[in-house]
């Protein structure tokens, strides 16, 4: 079973589309709105890709 759910960009950066897909696939996955996301960025300060832990553990 994954600990996690993690997004990328398809063509590096992500766009708003693809992350609110991941948003979608974590309140699917049952993650509270309360929780933790971690991202990835790009040199440019875009977000290459976004993380979210399905435990309650947000280390």
């Amino acid at each position: 079973m994954p600990t996690s759910i993690r997004a990328t960009g398809e063509a590096k950066d992500m766009t708003l589309d693809e992350l609110a897909a991941f948003v979608e696939d974590a309140r699917k996955a049952g993650v509270s709105g309360d929780r933790n996301v971690r991202a990835e960025l790009s040199c440019s300060g875009k977000i290459k890709q976004v993380e979210i832990a399905l435990s309650g553990d947000d280390d």
